[in-house]
């Protein structure tokens, strides 16, 4: 080994640095240098040249596809650098850079959802749009102006993680008004991105790799991928037509000690069916026999009809001790864009489930959260959101009548189902399809809400819709 001066310039930062400068300049170890050394001599040069690159990339001094180019060569030029994994980085690569295997899917049968899709055939074909649960009207102007007012004084940036404390004390006096039950503000209520947040947070945290999830279908789109996400299995209970009540002996047959969720909701997305006290009674028998937690959606908890009550599970201590209560704020202001829920439950199911919040969404947007809790504070009943949604389905109802389609009933929610099987044999897919490209009406099939495809007979149109966009929908569905 020949003698040799080291002189350190200031770009060899390192020790490894400077070993890897002189073997750029031709000084090598000796053969009796250990080999894993070697490999740690090689795998700096190779690091130190790539920077070096880097930086005329940088300076401009080669275009981006010569780098390229250049961090192959390097690989080339130090094929010991793979040997030893350990030994060397992987170059950034800013190109494109094409997948060389196959991505193993997570969810392999779940395509894009149907609420998307129905909505953008709509979109494609000029359709009136009673798919999607959405309003085509505005919210309240005033909830508009106080949401600003929050934005123009400075509120926007992180809210703490469980959710604004003044919100979190407004929905827990909420509950307390209107189901006697009190959930501490501090460590029982939290603030999610939407209901469809909190029902995945609650899913993800209590699931657990081969626990069953008892599910009633048609069901909500999102249960089941959260379910399957965190290993767990569902197990299906039917609700059937045209009533879609819960049949309490079929939950008791596939109630086992694998059970670890009671899947509930009510009013029910899609079919409109209602919780009664028949069914609480039911399920309080249920639970004596288990130790699954229950989890219910009850994000139409105000819109429900003919003089009925909401059945929340927080009336009931004895199930809300173990219960999960999911609501949330886009159905009950009209808001549905702006994606704020909630989930209230005893402090050490909720700790479980803000365990899992903390890194989905971490934190909910602050301004609205300010507004919302304004407008609770000032009436957290909403006793005329009921009243203006059977103003809407009975509205709807008549302009239907003389039609072919037959509706089922319509306890709460703002959907309608409609039977369509004096029109059509075909399965609900295929006439939604056809509604919206022959007739130009946009609604959604139950399939999707099934674990097994090719229900028939049944459509769901949403009549959270102008008067005249109900009127201009019905004469079309009156023409079929």
């Amino acid at each position: 080994m020949p003698d040799y001066e080291v002189v350190v310039m200031p770009e060899y930062r390192y020790r490894s640095e400077i070993l890897a400068a002189l073997l750029l300049h031709g000084v090598y170890p000796k053969p009796t240098t250990p080999p894993a050394l070697v490999h740690e001599f090689v795998s700096d040069l190779y690091r130190f040249e790539l920077r070096r690159l880097r930086d005329r990339l940088v300076r401009g001094e080669i275009p981006r596809d010569g780098y390229y180019d250049r961090v192959v060569e390097l690989r080339r030029k130090y094929p010991l650098v793979s040997v030893k994994p350990e030994f060397w980085t992987v170059p950034l690569y800013h190109g494109p850079m094409p997948l060389t295997g196959t991505v193993r899917s997570k969810l392999p049968t779940t395509g894009v959802s149907i609420f998307t899709t129905m909505t953008q055939l709509a979109n494609e074909h000029g359709a009136i749009n009673l798919s999607q649960g959405f309003p085509d009207f505005d919210c309240d102007p005033a909830l508009v102006e106080t949401v600003a007012k929050y934005l123009r004084a400075g509120f926007n940036q992180y809210a703490p993680m469980p959710g604004l404390l003044a919100l979190r004390e407004a929905l827990s006096e909420k509950v307390v008004r209107l189901y006697g039950h009190r959930y501490d503000p501090v460590t029982e209520v939290l603030v999610t991105s939407g209901a469809t947040e909190a029902l995945f947070s609650t899913l993800t945290a209590l699931v657990h790799r081969g626990d069953e999830v008892i599910v009633f279908e048609p069901a909500y789109d999102s249960y089941v991928p959260a379910i399957q996400l965190s290993g767990g299995e569902p197990r299906f209970c039917t609700l059937r037509g045209p009533d879609y009540r819960i049949d309490w002996d079929d939950v008791r047959s596939v109630l086992s000690p694998r059970t670890r969720v009671i899947l509930l909701n009510s009013p029910h997305n899609p079919t409109g069916a209602v919780l009664s006290r028949d069914d609480i009674a039911e399920l309080t028998l249920i639970l004596e026999h288990t130790d699954a937690i229950v989890v219910t959606d009850e994000v139409y908890e105000h819109i429900v009809f003919d003089g009925l009550r909401h059945e929340s599970l927080a009336r009931y201590p004895a199930i809300a001790n173990r219960a999960v209560v999911i609501s949330s704020f886009g159905k009950t202001y009209h808001t549905t864009g702006w994606k704020v829920g909630y989930a209230m439950a005893p402090a050490g199911l909720i700790t479980e489930v803000q365990r899992v919040h903390q890194f989905v969404t971490f934190a909910v947007n602050t301004p609205v959260q300010h507004a919302y809790a304004e407008v609770v504070q000032a009436d957290p009943v909403r006793t005329d959101l009921a009243s203006f949604y059977q103003r809407k389905r009975d509205l709807f109802l008549s302009l239907i009548e003389g039609s072919r389609f037959r509706p089922l009933a319509c306890q709460g929610t703002y959907f309608q189902l409609l039977d369509y099987t004096p029109i059509s044999e075909s399965d609900d897919t295929a006439f939604a399809l056809q509604l919206i490209r022959e007739h130009g009406v946009a609604a959604i099939p139950l399939s999707p809400f099934m674990h097994e495809p090719g229900a028939r007979g049944v459509l769901r149109f949403c009549f959270a819709k102008k008067d005249e966009t109900l009127q201009r929908a019905s004469e079309r569905l009156r023409a079929i």
